[in-house]
């Protein structure tokens, strides 16, 4: 099949072409040749910006697009108006974030979807992305009736990622700070859901030759995951023999920690608006082929990837050793009370 892939060099996108072409489907990529450019120079390229440059697709078929970089309505109807009778198919990569009540758990394809409070915004925040995406599904949707296939990843993990929303938990883990202590977040049994990078490019990749439609929830795993077990394979994974100090949610809260950001994986569950965050239904997904890598060799290669980086990388999350070293104190002195 000849795949177009709008990106497709930076994570998801380059696992995406990574497995289109092991799968030996041919590709052309579109994008600004700013990220990491010198990545398949076996694949055709054609170079622009989406916001201007769409033309430059003129006169090119494809039977599938991969539309991994869409985050604004207007950006995305231009690209499906541009492409909707150069291609068949329109993969829209979404997010679990579109979901308007997050406080349930067992959210599927079919629950209530967030509404943008001012539709002429395009300013990308913490409460427009979802809603925003939203509008980009409708407008792939209007303009590709049938012909889409709408993807909502939840908390894409693995190697490559730039944000360190995982790739902080392997890499502490394997350098803790002080006398070998991490500080975990909350409880040990509090559920988890992410997916390896490499697992979703091959489904959806997969879905494509199968000419599937429609909207398909994309997290994992298929079984319970919980913060404990995540750590617990990084201690394995790393040969270090490090321990956990559990710290619960409302002293992290206390010493202003920001969720998400400052420590990974970690949603207060006294905050009711993301208590189903990490419980999404994926039942629909796993009847059409998701499947799941041992989460020891998402950790392992995270971790190798991150090996690669400078010791003086700035990391995108996580606590920095010393804000770490400080909550600890805290923490021991407040127990010893």
């Amino acid at each position: 099949m000849k795949l177009l892939v709008l990106g497709g060099t930076a994570f998801l996108g380059r696992a995406i072409v990574d497995a289109a072409l092991a799968a030996g489907h041919s590709l052309t990529l579109f994008n600004r040749g700013k990220t990491n450019p010198a990545l398949f120079p076996q694949v055709e390229q054609i170079h622009g910006d989406r916001a201007a440059d769409l033309h430059r697709l003129e006169g090119h078929s494809w039977d599938v697009v991969v539309d991994t970089s869409g985050y604004l309505p207007r950006l995305v109807r231009a690209a499906a108006g541009q492409l909707v009778d150069s291609v068949e198919r329109y993969v829209f990569i979404s997010t679990l974030s579109v979901y308007a009540d997050t406080t349930r758990a067992g959210l599927t394809e079919g629950g209530l979807l967030a509404v943008m409070k001012d539709p002429s915004s395009e300013e990308i925040n913490n409460e427009s992305y979802g809603p925003l995406k939203v509008l980009c599904e409708h407008t792939v949707q209007a303009i590709f009736p049938g012909r889409a296939l709408v993807i909502r990843p939840g908390l894409i993990v693995g190697p490559h990622d730039t944000t360190d929303r995982f790739t902080y938990w392997p890499y502490r883990v394997a350098h803790p700070v002080g006398q070998d202590e991490v500080l975990a977040p909350g409880r040990p049994e509090r559920p988890v859901q992410l997916i390896d990078v490499r697992d979703l490019a091959e489904w959806v990749v997969d879905m494509i030759a199968r000419s599937i439609v429609g909207v398909f929830n994309a997290t994992g795993p298929a079984g319970m995951l919980t913060m404990g077990s995540v750590l617990d394979t990084c201690r394995t994974v790393s040969g270090r023999d490090v321990r956990f100090t559990w710290v619960k949610d409302s002293f992290l809260l206390k010493h202003a920690v920001e969720p998400w950001r400052q420590l990974p994986l970690w949603l207060p569950e006294s905050d009711p608006e993301t208590s189903g965050f990490f419980a999404f239904d994926i039942r629909k997904a796993l009847e059409a082929g998701l499947r799941h890598r041992p989460l020891a060799e998402t950790v392992a290669d995270t971790l190798a990837w991150a090996e690669t980086r400078s010791p003086r990388h700035t990391w995108a999350a996580g606590l920095s050793p010393h804000r770490e070293t400080e909550l600890l104190e805290a923490w021991r002195r407040r127990c010893a009370v």
